[in-house]
């Protein structure tokens, strides 16, 4: 028989101690499910500082307000400061005090400092091993420093190195290529998701066939090169060919496009978004927005009224707008000015979706890289029927603090929704703005 308080002579796993910071709460207000048959500690000044952010009006208040009714719901079957039984065979507690013995290494007026110290404390005990999980990366490192395990939290994060492309390349025989473009479909058994390109270059003739693969009838679908253009924007490489066919497709509901600065992606999506709605009919109306708050920010902060302040924020698109009606002047809006007073289309601040419905709109979210799995989820949700979502963004150009290309909802949609019928993706990879916004792209 093995020591006493052991099993076979091994010392008893300790259980696992998870200490939340508040970045980890505002980034997913159920965040403390995550942690299975576990100690789940929430240090007192988590508490105050969702205090302070549930009266905002961003997605952090509502955020901060979610996790507080969340964290009261449980605190109903016991006492916290002595642990209560949660989902999952985990115990959810409130510490309620930090090690004093290193307070005077550290200035305990800032609330950070007292949560680190809170996971301090709670590492000193044998009896459990202790993880520090923080979305902030200087906190994470001050933890360490004093010798804590310190996590990000990954619940909601894919490698974006390793993310789905929506496309794969291969060989056609002559055979096949004329069968495609003659048929419009041919008969396919190769490993592709569902709305999954194939660029097949076709043996011995330097020529290339694209194609689109469809779970339903097993095969690839021709997918036209657009020659003519899209209102007088017309695609340059594969993936912009392929990026149209999906915008151009009323049968998917959700396509993201994913790029550096200058591959095209917000101009195809508009210049699609502008078919639809004025030629084609399909959609009512074409609403766009992209994330207002960069950096934490309302539109608040700027002069004039709604219109004003967005006119800022939106510039990108109304630049992408300009090309768009000089290539191809239509005759309802012969200029931007037109297109705008026609009530076809809106330019709207993600933070007024929110709660909206939205039936037969052809919507398009920019720089989506700034938004959280939670905050593309709030908006997908929004969708009403007969409407159509495109997400446009560049997960390397994140300017909100707590999210990376990893973590960031636009890479994590395309990880969770690859291969689902009503939705398609693709990577554009190469700059076709200027050679110069190419290099600074590649090297700055």
């Amino acid at each position: 028989m093995g020591d006493s308080g052991k099993i076979g002579g091994h010392a008893p796993v300790p259980r696992k101690t998870f200490v939340i910071d508040t970045n980890v709460l505002i980034h997913r207000p159920d965040a403390i499910l995550s942690f299975k048959e576990s100690d789940v500690v929430i240090p007192l000044w988590v508490l105050e500082e969702l205090d302070k952010l549930k009266t905002y009006s961003d997605e952090r208040g509502r955020n901060a307000r979610h996790a507080i009714r969340f964290i009261d719901e449980r605190a109903k079957s016991g006492s916290l400061s002595e642990g209560v039984k949660i989902e999952h065979g985990s115990v959810l507690r409130v510490e309620l005090d930090y090690d004093r013995g290193r307070a005077e290494d550290f200035n305990t007026d800032r609330t950070d400092n007292k949560i680190i110290l809170t996971a301090l404390k709670l590492d000193d005990s044998e009896h459990t091993e202790t993880f520090f999980v923080s979305k902030d990366i200087n906190a994470r490192v001050k933890a360490r420093a004093l010798g804590i395990k310190a996590v990000d939290y990954e619940k909601q994060k894919t490698s974006f190195r390793r993310l789905y492309k929506g496309y794969q390349e291969g060989v056609l025989t002559r055979e096949q290529s004329e069968y495609l473009s003659l048929n419009q479909l041919l008969p396919w058994s190769g490993d592709l998701f569902d709305n999954q390109f194939f660029i097949g270059a076709v043996k011995d003739s330097g020529s290339w066939t694209l194609g689109r693969y469809k779970r339903n009838r097993q095969s690839l679908q021709w997918v036209d090169s657009y020659e003519q253009g899209v209102f007088g924007i017309i695609p340059l490489n594969h993936q912009q060919t392929m990026a149209f066919d999906l915008l151009l497709d009323d049968d998917i509901s959700l396509v993201s496009l994913i790029g550096k600065a200058g591959t095209g992606k917000t101009l195809l999506a508009l210049a699609a978004g502008i078919k639809k709605v004025f030629e084609s009919k399909a959609y009512t109306r074409m609403l766009v927005s992209r994330p207002i708050m960069p950096l934490g920010k309302d539109i608040g902060y700027l002069p004039g009224d709604k219109e004003m302040k967005l006119s800022h924020w939106m510039k990108p698109i109304y630049d992408n707008l300009e090309l768009i009606v000089s290539q191809q002047p239509h005759a309802e809006f012969p200029h931007v000015e037109g297109l705008l007073k026609s009530e076809k289309v809106e330019i709207e601040a993600i933070t007024y979706i929110r709660g909206r419905s939205l039936p037969r709109q052809y919507i398009i979210i920019d720089e989506a890289q700034n938004l959280s799995p939670h905050e593309i989820k709030t908006i997908v949700s929004r969708a009403g029927k007969g409407s159509k979502i495109v997400l446009t963004g560049d997960p390397y150009q994140i300017d909100t603090p707590y999210l990376d290309s990893d973590s960031n909802g636009l890479t994590f949609l395309v990880e969770a929704l690859k291969g689902q019928s009503l939705y398609g993706h693709v990577i554009l990879e190469k700059t076709e703005r200027s050679p110069l916004a190419e290099l600074a792209a590649e090297l700055l």
